[in-house]
């Protein structure tokens, strides 16, 4: 049985909602999770479902580490977290993947020091699933690098091109660099100096797409700089929770309206359901030796469910294995 590991210690609604996640998404997904935190609060959350028949082991680690804390420090200071201990299990063979709610600069940390970085790349990068007209993008990086230089993204192109095609499912995937205009001089300096190694990376490489296209699902992989990337992916988080409220207050509003509204739910319940940040279940953490899924810190257990599913899917699509047999480009604009 596919096992993935659990930092059931991690995240703002933890060990509750982390545990009902790993309960539904054993039963969903047939997988076994094993569950990494403190044993008696762990046993206290399976005890308030039914298990019979699931493989839910527990794993005991003494630390956790806080949202609040810094994440490098604690990284180091905690080698018995519930982070780390989950991240041995990758390391060690007895799970194809983790997950954690937890505090994600922390993660990153405890990733690059427990699993390490897969052979040729300089700088792993969170990967987000946004939604768009007609399906799903990949941004890459979503908020692990805050200054890359122009061949980190041009390797993030490629790691996220091999997750568009392996876990999302789509064929030559589309890479696009985000930048300030479509025209090929426009951008900062590193957008300039990005461009031409993306284009030579051997990618579906389509040039610059502005902001406004992401939506618009222009590119299955867009590319940027981790800070540009997590300012964009909260902007869009904020502006789907606007609309979805706006919705609601406005059918609500008269007796006609509420009227339309109960026969459209159906349609409103699916549209909320594409922007939901809960359906996606969690970010990869690419370039590191193991799969590393990082969901959101408010996380409940239908987004626990879900970043489990898409660990296991990282896993079975062979997504390690075909990061590990990239040729990394950019080597000329890393130095």
């Amino acid at each position: 049985m596919m096992r993935v590991a659990l930092d059931a210690m991690g995240g703002d609604r933890a060990p509750g909602e982390t545990v009902a996640g790993a309960v539904a998404a054993a039963r969903a997904y047939g997988v076994a999770v094993a569950l990494v935190g403190r044993g008696e609060a762990i046993a206290a959350e399976l005890a308030k479902h039914r298990t019979a028949g699931l493989s839910l082991p527990v794993v005991e680690a003494p630390e956790v580490i806080a949202m609040d804390e810094h994440a490098a420090n604690a990284a180091r200071r905690k080698p018995h977290s519930s982070i780390h201990l989950a991240l041995r299990q990758v390391r060690e063979g007895q799970a194809v993947g983790m997950v954690s709610a937890g505090n994600s600069g922390a993660v990153m940390a405890a990733a690059l020091f427990v699993l390490g970085r897969v052979s040729g790349i300089e700088r792993p990068a969170i990967g987000a699933v946004l939604p768009t007209v007609g399906g799903r993008t990949l941004l890459i990086d979503a908020g692990a690098n805050a200054d890359p230089k122009p061949g980190h993204l041009a390797q993030f192109g490629q790691m996220g091109a091999i997750y568009a095609e392996r876990v999302l499912g789509v064929a030559n995937p589309r890479v696009g660099l985000l930048s300030t205009g479509e025209e090929e001089g426009k951008g900062n300096e590193l957008v300039l100096a990005a461009r031409p190694l993306l284009a030579a990376a051997g990618l579906n490489f389509i040039g610059n797409i502005e902001g406004k296209d992401i939506p618009a699902g222009a590119a299955d992989v867009v590319v940027t700089d981790g800070f540009t990337g997590n300012v964009a992916l909260k902007l869009s988080e904020g502006v789907s929770s606007l609309l979805l409220g706006l919705l609601r207050t406005e059918l609500r509003r008269r007796p006609l309206t509420k009227l339309l509204a109960a026969g459209l739910r159906p349609a409103f319940r699916r549209v909320g359901a594409r922007l939901d940040y809960r359906e996606v279940g969690g970010a990869p953490l690419l370039g590191v030796e193991g799969v590393t899924i990082i969901a959101h810190g408010r996380s409940d257990a239908l987004a626990i469910q879900n970043a489990i599913r898409v660990a296991r899917e990282a896993a079975v699509g062979g997504t390690l294995e075909a990061l590990r047999a990239l040729r990394p480009a950019g080597q000329r604009g890393i130095e």
